[in-house]
């Protein structure tokens, strides 16, 4: 097989949502920290809502981007507590791959915390070609063409035979 057809996990990002500031954002940054062993950033508002009382560059959330070994290793932690079920409606048309986990005491060695609560988290897998590099690099930009693209069913068909999950539609 050409080593360029071959799909490898760019980015693995743990999202958790709080929509304010403050102590509960706090909370949810030691969770994202506990559970990956990686330091958590804060999201930050780019648009005004006044109905929830969102200004632009408050906090609401906190995130964490794995790459390499580590995502790898962060999403085999991951899909056993989803039992290894991903819905197919999960999957979008690049390639990318959504799911998400309830609590953070599914993961293995987490235990219930009164002080932090419950928080659920978003877990996003981006998946890519090798070569896509072109499209970030800042000398000479390019496209990539449509058939060196992942799509839907490739995306499928890799977690399938390299994770072993069962894609229910």
């Amino acid at each position: 097989m050409n080593a360029m057809r071959e799909i490898h996990i760019e980015k693995v990002t743990v999202n958790i949502g709080v929509g304010e500031a403050g102590e509960r954002l706090a909370k949810a940054q030691k969770v994202l920290d506990m559970v990956t062993g990686q330091k958590s950033v804060q999201t930050i508002s780019k648009n005004v809502n006044r109905d929830l009382g969102i200004r632009v560059g408050m906090p609401l959330g906190c995130k964490i981007t794995l790459r390499g070994d580590i995502a790898e290793e962060f999403l085999q932690k991951a899909l056993p507590i989803r039992e290894r079920k991903i819905y197919e409606y999960s999957f979008d048309r690049e390639g990318n791959m959504s799911f998400g986990i309830s609590d953070y005491t599914d993961f293995e060695g987490m235990k219930y915390d009164p002080e932090i609560g419950i928080f659920g988290m978003d877990i996003s897998v981006v998946l890519r070609r090798t070569g896509n590099r072109v499209t970030q690099r800042a000398l000479l930009k390019r496209r990539i063409p449509k058939s060196h693209r992942v799509d839907r069913d490739e995306a499928i068909r890799y977690m399938r035979e390299n994770y072993d999950i069962e894609v229910v539609e």
